[in-house]
């Protein structure tokens, strides 16, 4: 039997005035054609269930505009002269470790079940070795303008045309199989993956398509209309290749179907579509992120961190052939063509056109109240819940998280950030618990104080933080410009231990961002610290995005 046309099956799955986003409903009882014939189970009405209200209230705070942004705040702009620095305290205010407990939130283990039970898999040796997106490395990435001259760049990776420049998607944190593993091997594969968050900085919301607002899924609509939330892209550094998964968040539609969305940081209860006083939330920022054993840990400023399970990346276009619908598990299809679709839809599964999608397992939400005080320039306070800014993972001794705090002292607050750590063990622990697992923090700083640069403070706007053999990198941006690298050692003062900066600081890339250092015990290479640039080429003349690395044994030299 011939294939029907892309065109064909697109009109024969057109539902209505066309399906809303997951979770809300197109107009009851319609149906929809579909590649592979489903079960008769699965292809029962597919209308809304009674008092079901769709996509619930997940709980989670909302995400200020302009997050970790050098230019937020009163009087930014881009190029703008920084304002003058508020009075910093004489001496930073020691961490509070209480501050930083986390506890495992809502139980969403049998959403995850279902999902699982739908869809099919693929595992991560798999999808490194069907990588389908050509990186640059070294040379091949051109000119290296965007790097300071104290540091002699390693590695460099840069990215296929589109994701360089792309307005949408902006590359914020890195982890590693380094981070995964001491071992440093994955399986089967020697693709020693690395791993690079973005999220959709357009941010532009849902659409309610029944009102006819801002309908995303119209033709003259484009791809980026929807919220996307947060994908990661898996490098494979032995063919140099690379793949975009979209992390997802699964929950029962209005229909009582399981269904998956993109990460928003909240969903308003709506019960028929999208309006002003339902509105979705905007995406989370994930600005650091670490991959340990199975799980990934991202960071949600807000709230804590998201956790996600490589054993559960969904493949929804397994023959990888896009123009015919794929069957599904639940004697559904697949459509990975459509980019303005999300979830389960009229008996039709969509992933905004990505071919995986990895769903959210756990979360670890703070449990601290927030200070009182305003956040919407980047403001931090010395006390209350902290922001979950940026994380890596420190493999020198006993394995810990650390964790810590953007903050724009530009713009007030009593703090230039925080940072803490978390033994492995209770973060694991937590995700794997009940409900309420705590997870407790067993050390946390503030930052130094006193030093300037440019005529603000020097220890603030802090993207990306390490800790390694007992002293403490981090990464500090400076707009559209070289950042700084900066070093900490903790120090007895007064009876109290406090994070004390090096008068040294070492001139780093333009958008410098997360952290992430891969020993090399695995691979006999030396140790090598890796970061990125987040500034596409439209944000300055030169700006450019690329993955990049340091040999440790020069940063620490260079530091002296």
């Amino acid at each position: 039997m011939g294939k029907r046309s892309r065109r064909t099956r697109l009109a024969a799955c057109a539902v209505a005035a066309g399906a809303m986003l997951s979770g809300l409903a197109p107009a009851a009882g319609a149906t929809v054609a579909q590649a592979a014939t489903p079960s008769s189970a699965a292809s029962a009405a597919d209308d809304p269930a009674p008092g079901h209200e769709g996509m619930p209230d997940d709980g989670f705070d909302d995400e200020p505009e302009g997050e970790q942004d050098d230019f937020a705040g009163a009087g930014a702009g881009a190029g703008a002269a920084a304002a003058a620095p508020s009075a910093a305290p004489a001496a930073p205010v020691p961490g509070r470790a209480a501050d930083f407990k986390l506890a495992t939130g809502t139980d969403i283990s049998a959403l995850v079940t279902r999902l699982d039970a739908a869809l099919p898999k693929q595992g991560l040796t798999e999808l490194m070795e069907q990588a389908n997106r050509a990186a640059g490395w070294e040379g091949a990435c051109g000119t290296a303008g965007i790097y300071g001259s104290d540091l002699a760049v390693n590695h460099r990776v840069c990215w296929k045309s589109d994701d360089a420049t792309s307005s949408e998607w902006v590359p914020q944190a890195i982890t590693g199989v380094s981070d995964a593993q001491e071992d440093e091997d994955w399986g089967t594969s020697n693709a020693e993956p690395i791993a690079v968050a973005g999220y959709d900085a357009e941010n532009p919301g849902r659409s309610d398509f029944t009102a006819g607002r801002d309908n995303c899924v119209q033709d003259s609509a484009s791809d980026a209309c929807n919220e996307k939330g947060i994908r990661v892209s898996f490098f494979n550094q032995a063919t140099r290749m690379y793949r975009h998964v979209l992390l997802v968040w699964p929950y029962m539609n209005s229909k009582d179907h399981i269904s998956f969305d993109a990460l928003h940081a909240r969903e308003g209860k709506c019960t028929t579509g999208v309006t002003s006083s339902c509105a979705a939330q905007n995406g989370i920022h994930a600005g650091g992120m670490v991959w340990y054993g199975n799980y990934l840990y991202v960071a949600d400023t807000a709230n804590g961190m998201r956790v996600f399970d490589l054993r559960k990346i969904m493949d929804l276009n397994p023959d990888n052939n896009a123009d015919v619908n794929d069957p599904t598990p639940d004697g559904l299809v697949s459509d990975v063509l459509d980019k303005k679709r999300v979830g389960r839809q009229s008996n039709v599964w969509y992933s905004y056109g990505y071919r995986y999608v990895m769903p959210q397992v756990a979360t670890l939400k703070f449990t601290t109240a927030k200070n009182g005080g305003t956040t919407s320039g980047n403001q931090c306070y010395a006390t209350g819940r902290p922001k979950a800014s940026y994380i890596s993972l420190d493999r020198t001794g006993t394995d810990h998280m650390v964790l810590g705090e953007y903050c724009n002292t530009n713009n007030g607050g009593s703090s230039p950030g925080r940072v803490g750590t978390y033994p492995m063990t209770e973060l694991t622990a937590a995700v794997e618990g009940a409900t309420g697992t705590v997870a407790n923090a067993d050390l946390a700083y503030g930052l130094p104080t006193g030093a300037t640069f440019n005529g603000e403070d020097l220890w603030h706007k802090i993207q990306g933080v390490t800790r390694y053999e007992g002293k403490w990198y981090f990464h500090r941006s400076n707009g559209y410009d070289n950042g700084r690298l900066l070093q900490a050692t903790p120090e007895t003062v007064d009876g109290t231990s406090r994070l004390v900066g090096n008068a040294k600081t070492l001139e780093s890339a333009f958008g410098p961002e997360d952290l992430y250092l891969a020993h090399g015990r695995g691979d006999g290479f030396p140790p090598q610290l890796w970061s990125l640039g987040e500034h596409a080429p439209s944000k300055c003349g030169a700006c450019k995005r690329e993955v990049y690395s340091y040999n440790m044994a020069e940063v620490i030299s260079d530091f002296g």
